[in-house]
């Protein structure tokens, strides 16, 4: 199969990734509207949480075999990486909300792997620049997971 070129079995978990992904910035902003009314203490973070981490970086996780054009991931790995992503993701926030800090350690953990899984298929691009910049994302999500993870802690003693 010539790199970029998939299967339509193949682009199923990629768009429906994408769909999740823009769904959570729709979530995250309907939070932000609702927050200050219904006066949600931590309402402003879970908005600014659903519309990078889970919106955001899923769009950019979806659509960087098309715009790296690079050999398309096995399905089961693209459903593997959604489900890291959005479990670890969920895993987060509810640990964050119910301040139980071993929740969202777990949530971090497969977070990482699901980078670990996207940076993965960053190999090989034909694109090496957008390549470069999307792992420098990635980098910069990595280190923000053990900082956020860390914040939790705090907020939860």
């Amino acid at each position: 199969m010539a790199q970029g070129r998939t299967t339509g079995t193949a682009r199923v978990p990629e768009r429906i990734a994408y769909a999740a992904g823009v769904g959570f910035v729709v979530l995250g902003g309907l939070v932000a509207a609702v927050a200050g009314p219904l006066q949600f203490e931590r309402g402003s973070w879970l908005a600014a949480y659903l519309v990078l981490v889970c919106g955001v970086a899923q769009c950019a996780i979806s659509s960087q075999r098309r715009v790296l054009r690079t050999a398309p991931l096995r399905p089961a790995t693209l459903w593997m990486l959604f489900g890291c992503w959005n479990i670890g993701n969920a895993l987060v926030i509810a640990g964050s909300l119910a301040t139980i800090p071993v929740i969202t350690d777990a949530g971090g953990i497969l977070l990482v792997a699901g980078l670990v899984l996207a940076g993965a298929g960053t190999r090989q691009a034909q694109r090496p620049v957008a390549a470069v910049l999307l792992r420098i994302f990635y980098v910069v999500l990595a280190v923000s997971i053990p900082v956020g993870l860390y914040l939790s802690y705090l907020r939860a003693t």
